[in-house]
């Protein structure tokens, strides 16, 4: 029982921690499938306007060419160009940026007819000072809006944007500003392309200094580009540009609940953060998990009360069995007794009670000890079972007794079944050379015709037989007889019967 007992708790356990288990794994695979998801809808993103900015650096590069080529050219042929930069790409505004050396200075200000501007400290234009090298604005264009910058002034001096051209100039390849504020309004980032001499060599930082003309530079803004993104995503989907830790476009979104994705732009990258607010919560899981943990709750009650059944009935039988042979007790015969006289009389039915004793078993367990009597009577109770039918009571009621109820068995009949069980132990017990002859006498006490017996009558009257058995000898059975009492009070007249 305790065996079953732990194997059912076991199952029990394996359900709950399977159910916890296999919560874990559905959730864990809902978050794995979003956040593949979330990644996949932020790579497209990034790819969306790294598309749309990578179009546009080529078309200024491809101006790069065309200034490079002319050296020299009209404000009618940059807005040409200017044009073709500004329709189809992401560009809102585009320039060309000279550079003029001090000694150039002069001859700039006479061909172009305005002379070249810094900024002050108080924020207004003034006459450049004397420094090596300048970069004015010459031409400029916007798409539909007109810029603030006035022709002339000196980008090189600008601290925001002239770092920017003069790495562009000395790596030879396009620069990118952080996010900053647009002179056409609003936020966005410059590009800005170096353009040197056709022909001119630019393998050094030195040869690239002598050899540049100017820089094609344009203006990405970055509500542009967040459209572009936005285009690319399902709706409610949020984004935002991230630059340095500080978020310039969209909302502030926690990067531990967010797909991140970096955006290159030129020689600088941005980080684009998505954040999709269909994020799987734990719902399905704790719906497993509690359905999971009801079952084992369930069972395991179920375990509980069946193994609190089984153990009533073991202490039940525990309470009528005798633990030697596995016969019935004194206290569960005395109960079966009592119902089969009261079946007996109820119904007119003769029945018999068998009291049997061994014969010689003292000497067993003076010779052999008390084990070597305890088989013997494991002997002896496996020869009345095999001398017994399912419905007769077979009880040890102490020491060496054994007490048999024959229902529904006529006097004869009960004289035949002690006959047998006499022979049969003569016999079983005679196979056994270590052991002591042992035989075995039988009183038998008939009861269910005629006068309604007690309990304690019948038990006398079996015992009486067992006793006049003894005294005639041993090995043999006697029937109590109530017909012939010649004897005063008390006194019973018993008859012999030889066994089978």
């Amino acid at each position: 029982m305790r065996l079953r007992f732990w194997l059912g708790f076991a199952v029990v356990a394996a359900i709950a921690v399977g159910s916890i288990a296999i919560a874990l794994v559905v959730h864990g695979r809902e978050r794995d499938n979003f956040e593949t998801r979330q990644h996949g809808e932020a790579l497209r993103a990034a790819h969306q306007a790294e598309a749309l900015a990578a179009l546009s650096i080529g078309q200024l590069s491809s101006a790069t060419a065309f200034y490079q080529a002319e050296r020299h050219f009209s404000r009618h042929e940059f807005e040409v160009v200017a044009d073709s930069l500004l329709r189809p790409s992401g560009l809102r505004a585009t320039a060309f940026i000279g550079s003029v050396s001090r000694s150039q200075r002069a001859r700039f200000e006479r061909t172009h007819g305005y002379p070249i501007l810094e900024r002050g400290p108080l924020g207004n234009l003034r006459r450049a000072r004397n420094r090596a090298h300048y970069f004015p604005l010459i031409y400029a264009a916007a798409n539909g809006l007109a810029v603030q910058l006035p022709v002339g002034y000196d980008v090189g001096s600008d601290y925001l944007r002239g770092a920017f051209l003069r790495r562009a100039r000395d790596r030879g390849r396009p620069a990118a500003t952080p996010a900053l504020r647009l002179p056409l309004g609003g936020t966005g980032i410059n590009v800005f392309r170096p353009v040197f001499r056709d022909g001119a060599p630019t393998r050094t930082v030195a040869q690239r200094r002598a050899a540049l003309i100017g820089f094609a530079g344009g203006a990405f803004r970055v509500p542009d580009l967040a459209a572009a993104v936005a285009d690319a995503l399902p709706d409610r989907v949020e984004a935002a540009f991230v630059e340095g830790g500080r978020t310039v476009s969209g909302p502030s979104v926690s990067r531990a609940e967010s797909a991140t994705v970096p955006i290159r732009i030129a020689d600088r990258t941005w980080l684009l953060v998505v954040r999709d607010p269909s994020r799987p919560g734990v719902d399905l899981a704790v719906m497993i998990a509690i359905v999971g943990l009801s079952l084992a709750a369930l069972l395991a009650a179920l375990v509980l009360v069946w193994s609190r059944h089984e153990r009533m009935q073991e202490l039940a039988l525990q309470a009528s069995q005798d633990p030697l042979t596995g016969l019935k007790n004194r206290r569960r015969f005395e109960e079966d007794l009592r119902a089969e006289l009261a079946r007996s009389h109820r119904y007119g039915v003769a029945g018999a009670l068998l009291m049997m004793d061994l014969d010689h078993f003292k000497q067993v367990n003076d010779t052999l000890g008390h084990p070597a009597g305890d088989r013997v009577l494991a002997e002896i109770a496996t020869v009345l079972r095999g001398r017994a039918r399912e419905t007769d009571v077979l009880a040890r009621i102490g020491g060496d007794e054994f007490a048999i109820v024959l229902p529904r068995c006529e006097l004869k009949e009960a004289e035949e079944v002690s006959g047998e069980i006499i022979a049969a132990i003569r016999e079983r017990m005679g196979a056994e050379p270590e052991v002591p002859p042992i035989t075995a006498s039988i009183g038998i006490a008939p009861f269910g015709v005629g006068e309604r017996l007690s309990y304690e009558t019948v038990l006398d009257r079996a015992d009486a037989a067992l006793y006049a058995a003894k005294g005639a000898g041993r090995d043999r059975m006697k029937v109590f007889d109530e017909t012939t009492q010649e004897s005063g009070p008390g006194e019973m007249q018993i008859t012999l019967g030889e066994p089978r």
